[in-house]
């Protein structure tokens, strides 16, 4: 009998007392230990309610004792030894066989520290390699922020069309097209507007100024915590954030030109190296490629926003003009994208974040989401780009073939 463990949340004072959020029984229970009619599933796999189960968990012993409510029965599972190398989740019930395979085949082969997840839409199944890792988003982190808006906008706090002006003071650096709309008396335009900058350009100026405006980055936060989210962290905002990963304290007169990349170039290259070292060991904004694609997963199936704002975010993901040789690149006619790109700085040849993360459609309307990540890597900028759309042609080609074996079992059906 397999038994595969649900979400612990402390529930009490005591220490090492958790609630379970489910216990998940690939194969028939035992007669014993059956859920009553209150909670019974009628599957094989069976999820138990949350808070249904209670467990006492050693870390020392390595045990997990749960206890079921409806029965009084006890089962004690032994956790595995943390793994010191990278996370593999290629086992995944129903997930395609030829699709992990493959999957492994290219991430095993790329040269440095990358991650991959790939869930499909209906929640049957995610695949993962270094899934659970934490890896430099960049500005795959504008998703969040875009949540944040759409969020409030539910709530009444925000309209799109609310007219906003943004001043000199405003500006941020790197990647800001907005930059040359704003002169000595500003620029004034809506909402709107601003988070279709921020996620079809990736706009640095007009994303930070929209975290500004729902409450700065402990709004995000508390966002991505109260939709748990997940393993998603968010940074302190484009400037100190991108200011630290290069060595570097902010200062205001970096957002002016290429102020902040001369300042980058003065710089001892051991302590650029040190700086990119410690932010790839432990990135401020990190994230997990299989918590993305998870809530990539709750954001297309309405469970993040209204469907109103689920509809208009999606939407204006599919016009992404970035990453245009990433996962766009790798699908075939007749699918569609709503996605986010990051990218991180150089060092040398040396760049910490590569991405691109999305929800991908097929003609018949099914979705996948995907998330492939590179953190830190030295092969040439077409290498990147190559296993970013290969991910997404082996998914599209896993639901080809799938669709393929589908006819085929139904015309074997109806033939007998």
């Amino acid at each position: 009998m397999a038994i595969s463990l649900g979400k612990w949340a402390r529930t009490g004072a005591a220490a090492g007392v958790f609630t379970l959020a489910y216990v998940s029984i690939a194969q028939p229970l035992p007669a014993a230990l059956r859920p009553t009619a209150a909670n019974a599933t009628p599957s094989a796999s069976v999820k138990l309610a949350a808070n249904s189960t209670t467990s006492t968990k050693s870390a020392a012993a390595g045990i997990v004792t749960m206890k079921l409510r409806s029965t009084g029965h006890s089962i004690s599972i032994a956790l595995p030894a943390a793994s010191p190398g990278p996370t593999i989740n290629d086992s995944a019930r129903a997930a395609p066989a030829e699709l992990t395979s493959a999957l492994r085949a290219i991430w095993s082969s790329f040269p440095g520290k990358a991650g991959i997840a790939v869930m499909k839409s209906d929640g049957s199944w995610l695949v993962s390699y270094r899934g659970d890792e934490p890896m430099p988003q960049q500005s795959v982190s504008k998703l969040w922020v875009a949540i944040a808006v759409m969020d409030a906008v539910d709530k009444g706090q925000l309209r799109l069309d609310d007219q906003v002006t943004l001043k000199k003071s405003d500006m941020t650096l790197f990647h800001q097209p907005i930059a040359g709309l704003i002169g000595p008396n500003g620029y004034t335009t809506t909402i709107a507007s601003l988070l279709k900058r921020a996620m079809t350009q990736s706009d640095n100026t007009a994303n930070d100024f929209l975290m500004r405006k729902v409450g700065g980055p402990a709004a995000i936060r508390e966002v991505i915590a109260n939709k748990r989210l997940g393993a998603i962290r968010f940074g302190p905002g484009e400037r100190h954030f991108q200011a630290a990963t290069a060595g570097l304290a902010w200062k205001p007169e970096y957002s002016n030109g290429w102020s902040f990349q001369n300042a980058r170039a003065m710089l001892p290259v051991d302590v650029r190296k040190a700086a990119m070292d410690r932010y790839v060991a432990d990135p401020m904004d990190g994230a997990t490629p299989a918590a993305i694609a998870r809530a990539l997963v709750r954001l297309k199936r309405g469970e993040l926003l209204s469907p109103q704002s689920t509809q208009y975010l999606i939407t204006v993901m599919q016009s992404t003009t970035t990453g245009r040789a990433r996962l766009k690149a790798g699908l075939p006619a007749g699918w569609k994208l709503a996605h986010k790109t990051g990218t991180g700085q150089d060092l040398g040849s040396r760049t910490a974040g590569f991405n691109d993360v999305g929800i991908m459609t097929a003609p018949d309307g099914t979705s996948y989401t995907v998330a492939v990540m590179i953190a830190d890597t030295k092969a040439p900028i077409s290498q990147r780009q190559r296993l970013i759309q290969q991910v997404a042609s082996l998914v599209a080609a896993s639901h080809k073939g799938g669709l393929y074996a589908a006819r085929q079992e139904s015309g074997n059906a109806s033939a007998n």
